[in-house]
């Protein structure tokens, strides 16, 4: 009973360090597919707060555009709206795109199309909606030619549905999905004729790989603050950056949780120690029947180190076969793909090993030490 709660206790350890670690992995993988999904991978140009007459025009794109290192660039209109389908109202972001979007936004159609040069060019009212919208009006996914009413301009539009996109990974979606606000996607055009307006909120870039985003951010405000004639018209968001700074921070949670982990195998192996000093003195006869037989020192050393190798290897197989089907079960119910962290679990198999061997060295040692005459003459 003794080895078997303390293998038990190993396996815990084991367990929740690989848990911890996979799901962990399974999140940042998520978040990062999410951040990529809505194009917090490359440059967001918008005009600074100390301008006041600065505007982004087609102009601007094109002087974005004559930059080698950039790969692709879309205008981008953006604005908080109230979407009302079957008498369901619900808060929506409404952006305006161009037909290329889709190489930089990574949006991707499950049912019909998405947006196209004709859309664009007759400021036509249609629009993208995503999957999670679709369940949540229609209880279905293909909602394609149904109608649905947006604000836009101040007044209420009608506006075709002519695509349906990917949600995403659905890890937001299914953690805080009810907070989360729809998105719709529409013409650029159609959002500026609504307006009246022919300039953009922002400009998309995305930038060719292998490109320091920082120094191409700044070369293309330097050239639209001369193309405008002024110094500090524009802002270069380098979304990229901020992702990286989110994902420098969910290691550190990641590496905090595994520290909590490790403590918890730290004192299971602890346990190991208790369990070879009881077992040494029980086993007192045994020990001086072997050394009276002829056993040697070393003998009886490699045989009780054996025993807490093996007591920490057993646990450790537990732990990762628990662990795995935890983060197995975790992942499917978030719906993400599971990430197996073979490092993170070679670690704490050594880890394991490592402090179940020397914990077990001084209960080893007392049992190699014993004279058979004292050995015999206790029990």
């Amino acid at each position: 009973m003794r080895t078997a709660l303390t293998v038990l206790g190993i396996a815990i350890g084991v367990a929740s360090v690989v848990t911890v670690a996979n799901i962990s992995q399974c999140g940042t993988n998520a978040v990062t597919g999410e951040m990529d999904g809505l194009g917090l991978n490359g440059l967001f140009i918008t005009k600074s707060d100390q301008s006041q007459n600065a505007t982004l025009n087609s102009d601007d794109l094109k002087i974005i555009r004559r930059v080698s290192q950039v790969e692709s660039t879309t205008p981008v209109m953006t604005a908080n709206t109230q979407v009302t389908v079957r008498n369901i109202q619900t808060k929506a972001i409404l952006w305006g795109i161009d037909c290329n979007a889709d190489n930089i936004i990574s949006i991707q159609s499950v049912y019909g199309r998405l947006l196209n040069k004709r859309d664009i060019s007759t400021e036509a009212n249609v629009c993208l909606v995503d999957e999670a919208f679709s369940k949540k009006i229609y209880s279905r996914d293909n909602i394609v030619g149904k109608k649905i009413s947006l604000v836009c301009g101040g007044i209420m539009q009608e506006f075709t549905v002519v695509g349906v996109i990917k949600t995403g990974t659905g890890l937001l979606q299914n953690v805080i999905g009810n907070y989360i606000p729809t998105f719709v996607y529409v013409p650029y055009t159609t959002v500026q004729a609504m307006n009246k307006r022919n300039d953009f909120d922002e400009i998309a870039v995305k930038l060719r790989s292998n490109t320091e985003s920082d120094n191409i951010g700044n070369l293309i405000l330097s050239r639209l603050n001369l193309a405008k004639g002024t110094s500090d018209a524009f802002v270069s968001n380098n979304l990229a950056k901020q992702k990286e700074g989110l994902l420098y921070i969910l290691d550190i949670v990641t590496l905090i949780l595994s520290a909590v982990g490790a403590v918890s195998l730290l004192v299971a192996s602890l346990s190991i120690m208790t369990m070879m000093l009881v077992s040494v003195n029980e086993r007192t006869r045994e020990i001086g029947i072997k050394k009276a037989l002829g056993a040697t020192r070393s003998a009886i050393l490699m045989e009780f180190l054996f025993e807490a190798v093996l007591i920490s290897l057993i646990g450790c197989v537990i732990g990762i076969a628990v662990g795995t089907a935890i983060s197995w079960a975790v992942s499917e119910y978030f719906h993400t793909v599971l990430t197996i962290r073979s490092d993170i679990m070679l670690i704490s198999i050594t880890f394991a090993l490592l402090t179940g061997t020397v914990f077990s060295v001084y209960p080893a040692y007392l049992a190699s030490r014993m004279k058979p005459v004292d050995a015999l003459r206790q029990e």
